[in-house]
């Protein structure tokens, strides 16, 4: 049975395993520090927030979230990140941090939970386009 929960200060080590492997399917490179500083906002709970799934208590999965404005409907949450384990998958995590979000954003009244994903990231899409609906939407995103 898969357990959604608040990540702990012990689930450091498997939270970094976990997070790796997002950003290596995402091909983002990030630094040691960054990682030290996203963990240490995470556990803050202030500005980013997460849930963690276990698996016969393993962390197997995570998700990182956050509330803000939106110009015409108030208050929205973006789910920024959800990875789960490959040994993990197929199981009800991906959908049980969804819904777990889900939950997180109508306790706090917000307008709406969304999120973004890569057009060939077809595994997650399956789950995605059974939870929510895509509203055709296309990223553009301006070097800085």
């Amino acid at each position: 049975m898969i357990n959604i929960g608040p990540l702990e200060p012990s689930d450091r080590d498997a939270w970094e395993e976990l997070a790796r492997g997002y950003k290596e399917f995402y091909q983002t490179p990030t630094s040691a520090k960054q990682y030290e500083t996203v963990w240490h906002q995470l556990m803050a709970g202030t500005e980013f927030r997460a849930f963690g799934a276990r698996l016969d208590g393993v962390l197997v999965g995570i998700t990182h979230y956050f509330f803000h404005p939106a110009v015409w409907y108030g208050e929205v949450c973006y789910l920024q990140d959800l990875f789960v384990a490959e040994a993990a998958r197929g199981q009800g995590a991906a959908r049980a941090l969804i819904e777990r979000v889900a939950d997180a954003a109508r306790d706090r009244g917000v307008s709406s939970l969304y999120w973004h994903t890569q057009e060939q990231n077809e595994r997650a899409r399956v789950l995605y386009d059974k939870v929510a609906s895509y509203k055709g939407f296309i990223r553009y995103q301006y070097p800085l």
